[in-house]
């Protein structure tokens, strides 16, 4: 006789998300995190990169359900045979960025972001970075609102909205992607391989202070940032009939 499936479930704080949850609870048992084989995440896309973040440890899928607005990240919310869906589900697998953050005080932050490291203006003044790519210097002097560096996962968030490419998980590539450029003028910004190390130095950082951002973990007043693709994995879970490529082909081409 085969195991039933230890689920357990993490809800957004939110009357979708609760309602949801006391919905689920009365069909399905929840265990706690410690002894599940996979995680529901109920909420948005914001509990679903929660979630993720809180099992990049522990290695456990998570299978998300939409109860949120966008729900890129996440299925079709149903109450109705959810064993199977997770057990017929697509695996995924996000490799997040490790960002190190070198504060003006001195200390030094580490991070992991599934979506994008961004650096930001703290102030009124555009920002001024200089870009390099595994050791070399690319950019001397960007002017800009700011600059991301983003995931596949992540290419169709922030990256997007800034104008950034759209990019399939298994390209093996990062979006390097400015924010509201100055100069270089138009500059489209960098499609790099997934194993580059890119390093951010903030230039006149008292006059023009600069904020570093990994999903939602933020330090201000950065004068440089490391980034690199991790080795730690996140292991997302989507219906067959619409995994996260069909998703990301549909978004191309309008849909």
């Amino acid at each position: 006789m085969t195991e039933p499936l230890a689920m357990h479930f993490a809800a957004a704080d939110t009357d979708a998300g609760q309602k949801a949850l006391a919905e689920l609870s009365d069909v399905y048992p929840s265990v706690p995190v410690a002894e599940a084989d996979v995680v529901v995440a109920l909420g948005g896309d914001g509990q679903m990169l929660r979630t993720l973040h809180r099992m990049l440890d522990r290695g456990t899928p998570v299978f998300g359900m939409n109860c949120g607005s966008v729900g890129f990240l996440l299925n079709e919310y149903r109450t109705d045979n959810l064993e199977k869906r997770i057990s017929d589900a697509q695996e995924v697998i996000i490799h997040p960025l490790s960002m190190k953050a070198h504060s003006e005080s001195g200390a030094e932050i580490d991070a992991y972001a599934l979506n994008e490291v961004s650096l930001l203006r703290q102030m009124q003044q555009s920002a001024k970075l200089a870009i390099s790519v595994d050791g070399v210097l690319r950019i001397p002097e960007l002017i800009a609102d700011g600059v991301m560096v983003a995931t596949p996962a992540g290419s169709t968030a922030y990256n997007l909205s800034a104008g950034g490419p759209i990019i399939p998980l298994q390209a093996n590539i990062l979006a390097l992607t400015p924010i509201s450029p100055f100069r270089p003028q138009r500059w489209p910004g960098a499609l790099l391989h997934s194993s580059s190390r890119v390093r951010i130095e903030v230039r006149e950082p008292h006059k023009r202070p600069v904020s570093a951002v990994a999903d939602s973990t933020e330090i201000r007043n950065v004068r440089a940032v490391d980034i690199s693709e991790s080795a730690a994995q996140a292991r997302l879970l989507f219906d067959e009939d619409a995994g996260y490529n069909e998703r990301v082909l549909r978004l191309q081409f309008g849909r």
